[in-house]
């Protein structure tokens, strides 16, 4: 790989480079993650990251193409995002006779390295992060202000989903009985917010995990796959769901309150946002973790893609069956 590597950052970067320490990352259930450096003609290292498909990856959302237009298009609108470096969708424009392009994988991104910590149970606890913790709730919120800003006409190709029919139909594809989930369905039905703000940009999947987080707070948002256009509360309803705050009591995250958020957010630019709309998103968000345990399981199962890590994941179904009942009136 490390000549196809070569092949679509010359045109980026100059010519002479010469890929070293390429290490694959752990982590990611739908994407392989490795980490390289590459040392320029006159010698200086640039750190990079890769991210490309996984062999037969199941609901792997949108592709590396229109992430990487996201990835731009968010650091125009003020994201703390990677600067994307080269992308499959830009491989046409610049592939080069000394490497096979291909041979990177079937969709791909490359971007610059963002240093800090992405374990959220590091984030939570250790030391070095206590100064980041005190104001990372409010950055997050004005980190999706700016992501919500995003113009829909920047990134063409993004679906709109209806997750109430769409969960329904998939869990009625899997066949399995889970009263929970469909007390929940019921639920979401008849309590569905009223009025909105139009279709924006919605990243999908902003939680501690997809964060870069440095002892000084918010470095980076990554992993973009999820993205789609939507209510844009449905970020905010999902970095408040339980199963994304690794055990810390706090309901935003493990890390402050959904009032903070929410005034963060409106103070950045964001839409007021009443609790009750939050609150039919957090249920959502819940639902939709569960769904996904079940659906990544039967992948494993009926052998579209063997890992332990998602055998492994279908033992979270549970524990979201308790939220949901926790969270519902």
């Amino acid at each position: 790989m490390h000549d196809a590597l070569v092949a679509v950052l010359e045109p980026h970067l100059g010519s002479g480079l010469r890929v070293r320490d390429l290490e694959r990352l752990s982590g990611g259930a739908s994407r392989e993650t490795w980490a390289f450096a590459v040392e320029t003609a006159d010698g200086e290292a640039v750190p990079l990251v890769l991210q490309r498909e996984r062999a037969g990856a199941v609901g792997s959302g949108v592709g590396m193409g229109v992430q990487a237009a996201l990835i731009r298009a968010a650091a125009a609108t003020g994201v703390p995002v990677p600067e994307v470096v080269a992308a499959s969708g830009d491989a046409g424009d610049h592939a080069t006779p000394t490497g096979d392009v291909t041979a990177v994988g079937g969709e791909w991104i490359i971007s610059a390295r963002v240093d800090g910590e992405t374990i959220a149970r590091r984030i939570l606890r250790d030391e070095a992060y206590a100064g980041a913790r005190a104001g990372l709730v409010a950055e997050c919120g004005r980190a999706l202000a700016a992501v919500h800003r995003i113009p829909p006409s920047a990134v063409p190709g993004l679906d709109a989903p209806n997750r109430v029919l769409q969960h329904r139909a998939l869990l009625d594809q899997l066949g399995q009985p889970h009263p929970a989930f469909e007390l929940a369905l019921r639920w979401l039905d008849a309590n569905r917010p009223a009025g909105g703000v139009g279709a924006r940009v919605v990243h999908g999947d902003f939680r501690l995990g997809n964060l870069v987080v440095g002892p000084s707070g918010l470095r980076a948002v990554l992993d973009w796959e999820l993205a789609h256009l939507g209510d844009p509360v449905e970020d905010l309803g999902w970095l408040c769901v339980r199963a994304w705050r690794f055990g810390a009591p706090a309901p935003v995250a493990g890390l402050g309150s959904r009032e903070e958020l929410l005034a963060a957010y409106a103070g950045a630019g964001g839409i007021a946002v009443e609790l009750d709309h939050l609150h039919w998103w957090e249920v959502m968000g819940t639902l939709t973790w569960g769904v996904i345990c079940i659906a990544q399981t039967a992948a494993h199962r009926a052998g579209l893609s063997r890992s332990v890590e998602l055998a492994a994941i279908g033992r979270r179904v549970c524990e979201t069956e308790h939220d949901l009942l926790a969270l519902l009136p």
